[in-house]
């Protein structure tokens, strides 16, 4: 029944749990990720139905906008306001989207691993051709979820910062590192370090309009959290590079800008996770090359004359 589906998640899914939802995989993977970006947004009766969808795939696919208004208690306008937040021209293009992917589902099997259809029985050029392309699939999904006005708020913010503050650990210090290579190149000044200590000593020099950007995939790194808290303190404008819109690293920054690579396991470390998080810092670096006011060029020039004198 769809009244117990209503009932056993009552109050809203949380987000950071999405693509761990038993029936996520049964929605279009566009749809999965819009609704990823959207959902803190939704009023509560979209809310619900964007629950209902998120539990019971097949019954929103399967049943007219009437049924399910009667059935789920939101309205017809609430379904059709859903399905335009999704990208969608209205519910019956939703429908006929979920529809198809549920076909085109039907027969094939859950695959064990870090990635989806990957098993012990695959060739290693199907390894190799999945990994290649959920990585495509991230960098695209990612793209698709960049919020405009919060992208440019991170370039203005970056491009007026006295002082920068880059925050990473594990394997997003690998991330960490391209950025500071970057920046430091074009002449800010910019800090990192994998030592925690040495953060928060780098943090406590912080001012007004400095820039800490902290790097966590899943936003729940602690001791990430509580130097982006320790930021907040001394005023500094906090970017948030992660996946998940409602995490505490998502919640404590002042910009936000999302990455979109999933695979079964979340916490598997797979590549796309840095990768999707590289192409935002490349994306905001050629921003702030490209800025007139900053004339950052002939820094690059003078760093790349420096360099020559390491070459053969």
């Amino acid at each position: 029944m769809i009244f117990s589906i209503v009932i056993t998640i009552k109050g809203g899914s949380q987000l950071s749990d999405l693509f761990s939802l038993p029936n996520a995989n049964k929605l279009p993977r566009a749809c999965l990720v819009k609704m990823q970006a959207v959902y803190p947004t939704l009023k509560r009766a979209e809310k619900q139905a964007a629950d209902v969808m998120l539990e019971n795939p097949e019954y929103v696919a399967s049943n007219t906008i009437v049924e399910l208004s009667s059935v789920s208690g939101c309205s017809e306008t609430t379904w059709f306001r859903l399905a335009k937040r999704l990208g969608y021209s209205g519910f019956h293009e939703m429908k006929a989207d979920m529809s198809q992917y549920l076909r085109n589902q039907e027969n094939s099997d859950e695959q064990s691993g870090f990635y989806d259809n990957i098993d012990e029985n695959s060739t290693t050029s199907e390894v190799a051709a999945v990994v290649f392309e959920s990585s495509i699939a991230a960098l695209r999904d990612t793209l698709a979820l960049i919020d405009e006005k919060q992208y440019t708020q991170a370039v203005d913010a970056i491009s007026s910062a006295k002082k920068i503050v880059l925050c990473g650990v594990g394997d997003a210090y690998a991330v960490v590192k391209s950025a500071y290579q970057k920046l430091f190149l074009a002449g800010f000044n910019v800090y990192e370090s994998s030592d925690q200590d040495l953060q928060l000593l780098s943090i406590s020099h912080l001012e007004k309009g400095d820039v800490v950007i902290a790097f966590s995939y899943s936003g729940k790194t602690k001791n990430i959290v509580d130097l982006v808290k320790y930021a907040r303190e001394k005023e500094a404008i906090v970017i948030a590079i992660t996946n998940f819109p409602v995490s505490p690293l998502a919640k404590n920054s002042d910009i936000l800008l999302l990455t979109a690579a999933f695979s079964k396991h979340s916490s598997g470390e797979i590549v796309s996770k840095r990768i999707t998080q590289m192409c935002v810092v490349e994306s905001l670096y050629i921003n702030l090359l490209n800025r007139k006011d900053l004339n950052l060029k002939k820094n690059i020039v003078s760093a790349h004359e420096a360099l020559k004198k390491n070459k053969l």
